[in-house]
């Protein structure tokens, strides 16, 4: 690692390696360290109106559709997500375009001089540059996507003027409860009193709406306040009382993108009076809206196709979706995942969808990630019969899978971040252009 005696790491790459250092636990929840971090520097309002953006699932993907309405509208907006697929410079966008190494060693060298004997973990000192960045880059909305729940979270340290819980399910138990409600009522901690509070799924845990209730939050709920209706000619129909919006589908494929459009488009109608309502504008943005490996598609034939899903409700709606898009031949799945996660829920859910599995392990991809026999350990038990194939790596995994592969199967490559990353380096390398 380079390293200046006066100033401290040098490039981007130092400086991320350098934070895994600082703090002994990869996750520590809660927002008074950051905070008083973020007072020391100023408190500078990232931007004139903010969002923040919660929940299980489909956080990544609403973001992706306020960001490319609001471009449409000629609104000045940054972006901050995560984690990132290549490249850590995904995390923080302006303007539609990742930041520079130099604007995030700038911000982290800031970060550092304030923070004094408070010990940051990687993603507080990713939270606070992104919002030291858009503070200082003339935005006319800033976008914040929750890292891990929402009360405790980092980003939780601005109020923002809406909100949005998009999904509510199991997922991260140790840290957030063992059920929905108790859940719920941590992704409801951002929610403030008076402003909107956008509910992406029709069936929210009562945890989430006593939570919102009780800090007297302006709720707005899918399916009472704001609907959805399939339209002719691949058309869908958004309506919230007496207002009505015709738009075209959406190019991110999922049956569950229609929701995350849906909540992004409410919580832009809250926020009418600040910011302009331009149909014309939405219906461009729900149309050019992209995020990565959020169903990805590669190739011709055979197919690969990269998701996220990793978490039992993603894996239910990629089943839902295997099984409404049928393969001409078999469906190889690429499996992989983080330790915390309910592996066994995830390929229960995918098991009848899947032809033949190929497991590989994530422990060389990061600290929290299963190795081959533990996720085997784990993975065989729901799949009963099913002919199971593991490899050490998921790079190798999906080399694998791809020789197997015959005309008309699909490969899709799924169970965590690593695993996308690794299967969109694959297709990079091989040439398989994006569909």
């Amino acid at each position: 690692m380079q390293s200046d005696p006066a100033t401290g790491p040098v490039t981007l790459e130092d400086w991320l390696e350098y934070q895994q250092r600082v703090h002994p636990r990869a996750i520590e929840l809660g927002v008074e360290r950051v905070r008083e971090v973020w007072q020391r520097l100023g408190s500078p309002a990232p931007a004139p109106l903010v969002i923040t953006i919660g929940g299980t699932n489909g956080k990544g993907s609403t973001v992706a559709f306020l960001e490319a309405i609001l471009s449409a509208a000629g609104q000045r907006v940054g972006a901050y997500t995560s984690p990132h697929l290549l490249s850590y410079n995904e995390r923080v966008r302006l303007l539609g375009r990742d930041a520079s190494d130099d604007a995030l060693v700038d911000a982290f060298a800031r970060i550092e001089a304030a923070r004094g004997d408070i010990a940051l973990t990687y993603f507080e000192y990713g939270t606070l540059a992104a919002l030291w960045i858009f503070a200082h880059g003339t935005l006319d909305v800033a976008l914040l996507e929750v890292g891990l729940g929402g009360r405790l979270d980092a980003v939780n340290i601005i109020d923002a003027d809406a909100s949005i819980v998009t999904t509510i399910d199991l997922d991260h138990q140790d840290w957030l409860g063992d059920d929905r409600d108790s859940i719920g009522r941590e992704k409801a901690g951002i929610f403030r009193t008076g402003r909107p509070a956008i509910v992406g799924e029709s069936e929210p845990p009562a945890g989430l709406l006593d939570a919102a209730r009780r800090v007297g939050a302006d709720l707005r709920l899918a399916a009472r306040d704001f609907h959805v209706e399939r339209a002719a000619e691949r058309r869908w129909r958004w309506r919230a009382g007496s207002v009505e919006l015709v738009l075209p589908l959406p190019q991110l494929v999922a049956p569950a993108q229609l929701a995350n459009a849906a909540a992004a488009i409410a919580a832009l109608h809250a926020l009418r009076a600040r910011v302009a309502w331009d149909p014309a504008a939405i219906a461009a943005g729900v149309s050019d809206a992209r995020i990565g490996a959020r169903l990805q598609t590669f190739g011709d034939d055979p197919l690969l196709i990269v998701d996220v899903a990793h978490n039992p409700q993603a894996a239910r709606v990629l089943a839902d979706w295997l099984r409404a898009a049928p393969a001409n031949g078999r469906t190889l799945a690429v499996f992989g995942a983080l330790g915390d996660k309910d592996v066994g829920g995830i390929v229960a859910a995918l098991a009848s969808a899947i032809d033949l599995w190929f497991l590989g392990g994530l422990g060389r991809e990061s600290p929290r990630g299963l190795g081959v026999e533990a996720l085997a350990w784990l993975a065989v038990p729901p799949l009963a019969h099913a002919q199971i194939i593991a490899h050490e790596h998921v790079d190798a995994a999906l080399a694998v899978a791809w020789d197997f592969a015959r005309r008309g199967d699909r490969v899709i490559a799924f169970g965590s971040f690593f695993v996308a990353a690794a299967a969109l380096q694959f297709a990079r390398a091989h040439g398989l252009a994006t569909r």
